[in-house]
Parts: C-alpha cells; sequence; structure tokens
C-alpha cells in the first residue's frame, strides 16, 4: 500500500494552526475525519491519545507521526499537515514539529499499518523532501510531493 493511496486533498492542510500537541492531534482526527472513514471519530481519537501517552510520536527532524489502531474505522485513516508554526511535541530530538502525519489503522491490518509507518518515516527522513513539502502551498501540491517522491523512492 502507498502513502499516495490513503491521502487525498481532503485529508490534507498546509499553515494548520495549532497552540500544542493536544491540539495538534485533535485536529489532525478532525482533518482525517474528512476521508468519510471513521465509524467513530471520538474512538479513534481516543485511540491516537492513549498512544500518544505511551511515549512521544515526535520522531525528530520537526516530524511527528501519531497513530493508532481501532477497528472504528472502515479502512486505513491518515492525514497530513504542515503547521503554520512549529510546536513542542515531545519529540525525541527536542526540536518543534513542524509535519504532523496521523495514521490509524484496523486491528486486523498490522502489517500494512507497519509497513506504512516505516514508509512515511523513510520518507520524511529527507531533509530535500521535507524542505518540498514546507514550501508547498495546496494540498494538491503536498499529494504531489508525495506521489513523485514515493515513486522514485519505493519500488511498485
Amino acid at each position: 500500500m502507498k502513502i499516495s493511496d490513503i491521502l487525498n486533498e481532503k485529508v490534507i492542510s498546509v499553515d494548520l494552526e495549532c497552540t500544542d500537541k493536544d491540539d495538534a492531534i485533535n485536529k489532525m482526527v478532525d482533518l482525517a475525519s474528512n476521508s468519510g472513514l471513521m465509524i467513530d471519530v471520538e474512538k479513534v481519537r481516543e485511540c491516537v491519545i492513549e498512544r500518544e501517552k505511551l511515549v512521544s510520536t515526535g520522531v525528530g527532524k520537526g516530524f511527528a507521526i501519531p497513530h493508532g489502531k481501532t477497528d472504528e474505522i472502515k479502512d486505513i485513516v491518515a492525514a497530513f499537515a504542515v503547521l503554520k508554526d512549529p510546536i513542542d511535541f515531545d519529540s525525541i530530538d527536542l526540536e518543534p514539529v513542524r509535519f504532523v502525519f496521523l495514521i490509524v489503522g484496523k486491528e486486523s491490518l498490522l502489517n500494512a499499518h507497519i509497513k506504512l509507518l516505516s514508509r512515511i518515516s523513510r520518507l520524511m527522513n529527507k531533509d530535500e523532501f521535507r524542505e518540498k513539502l514546507e514550501e508547498a502551498k495546496t494540498s494538491e501540491e503536498v499529494l504531489k510531493i508525495f506521489t513523485e517522491e514515493e515513486e522514485t523512492s519505493f519500488e511498485s
């Protein structure tokens, strides 16, 4: 499964305004609800917040990947945002976060969930890729950047 299979313009935001980590997670779940794939938005929100309590998903280099697993979705749900201003996310490198990629998988699709987390992390680890995302002005541009990077970085 490709990142571009789970993202579309409705679940991407550029210049998302967030005050802190909790606000970011709540806004990302709301953004992801635009997918129409959530059965119970509040249960999805709860599973992501509970996962975040275990250990921060601020993985470094200005990037966070809050995630969770629940059967309160019809299929894998995702959202991506470039934040208007970086926020503290308790990241492992102590740097503020500018990019947030939310992913919620079904309990029964653990393998696909792990592969997507890995794929997202590998892309977001590239300085040049993050720079392109930071310059994107629209959700369409962000989606195009993800699609093109996936085509050059991963075999189909």
